[in-house]
């Protein structure tokens, strides 16, 4: 704890430019596989309701929501060919 205190105005900066790195390719990481994140949702949406975790009217509200991202972005992905 106390070399942290000591070193934090050395790698204080280092640690801070790592972090937003870090954060940047999550959000790049997040843009690039947008439609396969919203299946997995999907996914994780389905088996939730399989287990009788959530009930049907949350899980049909959610369900199509999801549907309708990836629609929407199916539509933007046909509009930019």
């Amino acid at each position: 704890m106390l070399l942290k205190l000591l070193f934090a105005p050395v790698l204080g900066p280092i640690e801070g430019v790592a972090w937003i790195a870090d954060k940047v390719l999550e959000q790049a990481d997040i843009s690039t596989n947008d439609a396969e994140s919203l299946q997995k949702q999907l996914l994780a949406l389905q088996l939730s309701f399989d287990m009788g975790e959530i009930p049907e009217e949350e899980f049909m509200i959610q369900e199509e929501e999801i549907l309708l991202a990836l629609q929407a972005l199916e539509d933007e992905e046909e509009d930019e060919d």
